[in-house]
């Protein structure tokens, strides 16, 4: 059985979010803030972390460059996973604009990650987000501990909605 330590991104600067190459998507290129990047070189200290085999990252800046930092802490190898990336405001890979994406959040937020009955939107659902998630998880349930750089809508997806804070380390069996 496979212990995977799954660890929230560190805080995120988001200051050149919609400016330049990063208008409509510059969330996900944004990278981690100074105080992101010392909150993540203390969760590398935790004793858990020292004995992982392998750390698995969203592919968003701020989960590679978590997954970095703990990389050279560490020393140990990082494998990007695609479907590790973020809560999609438009599960069809649409653009929101800002407005909607909030919209979208707060819709999410407000139903604790679940349609409404008899109503699916546009935003991924908590069991849409566990569909594409536990399949990648699967692939390494042959280490005994795997780290997973990733976002907290994805930690409170297989985690019975707990939402961690910057950093937090939440273990999940598979």
């Amino acid at each position: 059985m496979a212990i995977f330590y799954l660890i929230r991104h560190g805080k995120t600067d988001y200051s050149e979010r919609n400016q330049k190459i990063y208008q409509g998507f510059g969330v996900n290129l944004s990278p981690l803030s100074a105080d992101g990047v010392e909150e993540i070189k203390n969760t590398a200290k935790d004793e858990r972390l020292c004995s992982a085999n392998i750390i698995l990252s969203s592919p968003y800046t701020r989960a590679v460059q978590t997954a970095a930092i703990l990389s050279k802490e560490l020393q140990i190898d990082i494998a990007i996973e695609t479907d590790l990336h973020e809560w999609m405001a438009n599960k069809n890979y649409i653009y929101e604009d800002d407005k909607t994406a909030e919209n979208n959040y707060r819709e999410f937020v407000e139903n604790h990650g679940r349609y409404l009955a008899n109503k699916e939107s546009d935003w991924e659902d908590m069991d849409t987000i566990r569909k594409r998630v536990l399949p990648v998880l699967a692939q390494y349930r042959h280490y005994p501990k795997v780290i997973v750089a990733c976002h907290g809508m994805l930690i409170q997806s297989l985690c019975n909605g707990y939402h961690p804070k910057n950093g937090e380390i939440v273990e999940f069996e598979y």
